[in-house]
């Protein structure tokens, strides 16, 4: 085995920052470009041209950081879209706006995070490394609108997702975190494939999820199967 010294470290997250001052892309990279397993690869000056970027696809990308105010298209618009061009690709909105309406929005658009440049040269790099780790970072206030938004929820009788569940929805996603195919599913529940697979599609469908990945950690969450 080769020394330490030699050994071939994984290599930086590559990452996408799109703002329209180029003064706080300066910023942004200045932070960024100090640690080692984070690299700005591309930048843009508006959401327009961050999805255009985000098209090549030699570019390899990681991590897109978004401003939300942005001309041509927000850093919302921008989220959107770039989550239907690169499913794989974690989104982190950076925004001077401390507002639970921005929030909500970036995270139903798909971002994992969201900073505010009030505070970025201290949390910035924190957030880059919890996304890429498929971790939420938010800011204190922000879980506080979180919690305060479900509670509120909570009392005026609205349906959480886990409510939004049926019996038997609730046994297929289980099953489907457990790695069982749409087969096996049918033959454990004694139902057809096609039943199986409307069932899949409900459950995409409510918990506003993608693919397979998503409905497992939305069950390891909820606690119906062991993370």
């Amino acid at each position: 085995m080769p020394p330490a010294s030699e050994r071939l470290l994984p290599r930086p997250a590559r990452i996408l920052l799109a703002d329209d001052h180029a003064l706080v892309r300066r910023g942004v990279r200045l932070i960024l470009d100090l640690e080692p397993d984070l690299e700005v690869v591309a930048e843009a000056g508006d959401g327009g041209a961050a999805v255009e970027l985000a098209r090549d696809p030699a570019l390899a990308l990681d991590l897109a950081i978004l401003d939300i105010a942005m001309p041509r298209l927000t850093g919302l618009q921008a989220a959107r879209e770039l989550a239907a061009l690169r499913p794989g690709l974690r989104m982190l909105m950076l925004t001077m706006h401390d507002n639970e309406q921005y929030l909500f929005q970036a995270l139903k658009a798909g971002a994992g995070g969201y900073v505010l440049k009030s505070v970025a040269d201290r949390d910035l790099v924190a957030a880059c490394r919890a996304v890429m780790r498929d971790e939420p970072f938010l800011y204190p206030g922000a879980v506080t609108s979180l919690i305060r938004n479900y509670l509120d929820r909570a009392r005026a009788g609205e349906e959480t997702h886990d409510r939004l569940l049926t019996p038997r929805e609730e046994e297929v996603l289980k099953l489907v975190a457990e790695g069982h195919s749409s087969k096996e599913i049918a033959e454990l529940l004694f139902i057809s494939v096609k039943t199986v697979q409307r069932h899949r599609a409900n459950l995409l469908q409510k918990l506003g999820m993608r693919d397979r990945l998503e409905l497992t950690r939305y069950a390891i969450r909820a606690g119906l199967v062991e993370p």
